[in-house]
């Protein structure tokens, strides 16, 4: 059985109707997983949430392609790049999709916080080959801010902050806030590849947060009023 999808007036109902299906998945990986927190078994955990994504996109009315996953690069459980979702009938509306099953697989199984499933997708238009690329790359440079630095950055005409040194991204984020430098806290993995970008963070007077696994949870932090990260 599948779940098709209701009569649509507008691509807004169609983002409306998915949204609650992707969140479904991820809600369903989550309790899956909670199943092996503190056990010490990260594969384990990551296959339960797999399994229970799976099981959304089995009986969904779209046509997916998975153009971002995991498992690639520690042969562990996971949805893979190229893999289809959801029921391919015809007719179906096509989309790729990111996804993560768990970010943070080490912390769910030395029983830490800040694992959290994933899914981001966007729609191909018709006659189009995709909607997002598939990047090979295990590591990239980015940046994550909240709404308030996000409204700054417009006024003033830019996009983000990938080209700025990060000491002036700082101070510029700390005057969007209407704070000092020495109040913001700032985040990152900690990683031996990252000693500068500590070092630059302990120069602004800024807190620091390292982070052992688990980046996306720490990059969804600024958008939300009650983190201190």
């Amino acid at each position: 059985m599948s779940t098709s999808l209701p009569p649509l007036r507008s691509a807004y109902d169609l983002e409306r109707v998915l949204e609650f299906e992707f969140v479904r998945a991820t809600e369903n990986a989550a309790l899956q997983a909670i199943h092996w927190l503190g056990r010490g078994e990260k594969e384990l955990a990551d296959g339960a949430a797999c399994s229970a994504i799976y099981g959304v996109f089995d009986i969904l009315d779209i046509r997916g392609e998975v153009v971002i996953g995991e498992g690639i690069k520690d042969n562990a459980p996971g949805i893979f790049v190229g893999e289809h979702l959801g029921t391919w009938r015809d007719g179906s509306p096509r989309f790729n999709i990111a996804l993560d099953p768990i970010d943070g697989t080490n912390n769910i199984a030395k029983g830490l916080p800040n694992s959290i499933s994933v899914i981001a997708a966007a729609q191909i238009p018709d006659g189009a080959p995709s909607a997002m690329k598939s990047i090979p790359s295990f590591y990239s440079h980015k940046i994550a801010y909240g709404p308030a630095v996000k409204k700054a950055l417009e006024g003033r005409g830019d996009r983000c902050f990938l080209d700025m040194p990060l000491g002036e991204v700082i101070t510029f984020v700390a005057e969007a806030l209407g704070k000092r430098a020495r109040d913001l806290v700032v985040s990152t993995m900690d990683r031996p590849r990252h000693h500068d970008i500590v070092e630059q963070i302990r120069r602004s007077g800024a807190a620091l947060r390292m982070v052992t696994d688990g980046d996306i949870a720490a990059a969804v932090a600024p958008s939300m009023s009650e983190s201190n990260c």
